[in-house]
This record gives structure tokens, sequence and C-alpha cells, in this order.
């Protein structure tokens, strides 16, 4: 028994449970694209599905990030300890924790029509593959993006069957934000990655750093009242837009001097921005 107990808490930190921030970040523009596509009425299965999927592949997502970066965290501080780099959980199990987790997201999804089951298809495969980006592209950031943002297209199509218009201008906000929040990310690992050859965003920017992620929160900023505008969305919205805007500032004020655990405080005040832009959202729509 005790030892049961012990497998299943190394698999709950594999999985990265006991760390919720990532679930939040990819839960709210999930949320941002339910509420749009439902004029603030989601369906309650719509929801609930969405909900736990997120759970789910955002824990399927870790497990086989670091499957894929087993050779590598064993030698980056922040990542030794991980269940797989400090022996806890061998590969072969973690592809196994890995496959039932896809497949009970995929008994969800089962549960919607067939436009958003066909769709989770490619949400699985950009999600399963984007830990392996790094090898060959210092744009992994902006193919987290795509994986995480996969949801709002696929919200659209379970609540409405269509994706119109406004469904890829969000997506593409949310592809940016990602690209965003994981240079901060990055910018904590930058030595470790440049030690072991692991290309990211934060490196492929250098000094410009934070006059490129500033740039692009901008642009963020411009979608989502582009995405107000079109929905013909009113003031509530716009009061959360110009939090998640005093958000964004803050964040370059973390980055501004490189200080490692300034940059990943940054990462994780995203969570913030995330709420911000829902609040507006749900407050406009009530």
């Amino acid at each position: 028994m005790e030892k049961l107990r012990d497998r299943l808490h190394q698999y709950w930190l594999l999985a990265r449970f006991d760390k919720p921030i990532g679930i939040l970040i990819l839960l709210w523009p999930t949320l941002w694209a339910l509420w749009i596509a439902s004029d603030g009425r989601p369906d309650i299965m719509v929801l609930t599905v969405f909900v736990l999927g997120v759970v789910l592949m955002r824990a399927a997502g870790c497990v086989i990030n670091d499957y894929a970066d087993k050779d590598f965290d064993p030698h980056v501080d922040r990542t030794k300890l991980r269940p797989i780099a400090a022996g806890k959980v061998n590969p072969k199990e973690a592809l196994v924790v890995f496959v039932v987790l896809c497949l009970t997201a995929f008994g969800l999804v089962l549960l919607m029509n067939w436009y958003t089951i066909a769709l989770s298809f490619v949400g699985a495969f950009l999600a399963a593959s984007y830990p392996f980006m790094k090898r060959f592209t210092h744009l992994p950031q902006a193919y987290l993006g795509m994986a995480f943002g996969f949801a709002v297209p696929m919200a659209f199509a379970a609540q409405t069957n269509h994706i119109p218009l406004v469904a890829w201008i969000l997506y593409l906000a949310v592809l940016l934000w990602a690209l965003v929040y994981d240079t901060m990310y990055a910018m904590v690992d930058i030595d470790d990655d440049l030690k072991i050859g692991v290309k990211s965003t934060a490196i492929l920017f250098g000094n410009r750093v934070r006059e490129i992620t500033g740039a692009l929160q901008l642009v963020i900023l411009g979608l989502l009242i582009a995405v107000g505008q079109m929905q013909q969305l009113g003031w509530p919205y716009y009061v959360g837009l110009g939090v998640a805007a005093a958000l964004s500032v803050y964040q370059q004020v973390l980055i501004f001097h490189y200080h490692k655990p300034s940059c990943f405080k940054a990462f994780l005040n995203n969570n913030w921005f995330g709420l911000a832009v829902f609040a507006g959202l749900v407050l406009d729509y009530l």
C-alpha cells in the first residue's frame, strides 16, 4: 500500500498537479472563447468537458515534456529534481501515464460534436510534439502558443459547430500571449539552455527581449480590442483590458534588469492577466 501511494505521488508530481499555475494559464483563454462563443451562457456539458480537458491535457503535456527532456533536465538546476530526472519515475512509466491522460481526455471529447472530435486530433498532435521543438527551432514558445491556444477554435466548434473569424483573431492573441509569457519563463533558464544547447525565444531575442515582448503585448491588446469591437462588447470588457494592460506594464518592469526571480514572477503574473480579461467578459455579458 505504501509503495502504491508513493507511485501515485510521483505521478502527481510528474503531471505537475502540485503547480496549478499552468492549468490556470491554459484555462483562461479557453473560458474567454467559451464565453464569447455562447454570448456569456456556455452549455454546462461543454464547459465541464473543456475545464476537465484543460486539466488533463496540461498534465499530459507536462509528462511528455519531461519525457522529451529526460536527458536535459538533470543538468538544469530548476528541473533536476523532477521525477524522471531524479530517477523516481522511469521513462516507460511516464509514457504510460501520458497515454492514460490522453485517452481520458479523448473520452471526454467524445461527448462533443464530430467537428470538435476531429479538431481534438490536431490539438493532441500539437501538445505531444511541442516538447521536441526546442531541439530544432528558436521559436518553441510560438509552437507552445499554437498548442495552448488550440482550445479556442475547439471551444467555438463545440459551442456553435462553427469557427468564425473572431475565433481565429482570439486564437492569434492567445498564441502571442503564450509566446510572451513563455519567453519570460525561458529567461529564467537561459544560462542552462545555452550550456546544453536548447533553443528558445529568450536566446533568439537576446538583448532585445524587452522591446520585442513589449511590442507583442501591444499587439495582443490590439487583437483583444478587435475581438471586443467585433462582438460589440461594452465598457466592463474594456476595463478588464485596461487592467490587463497595466499588468503587462508591470511585467515589463519585472523583466527590465533580467533578474531571474523577477522574470519568473513576471511569468506567474500572467495568471492575473488572463483573469482580468475573463472578469471583463463575465461582467460585460452579465
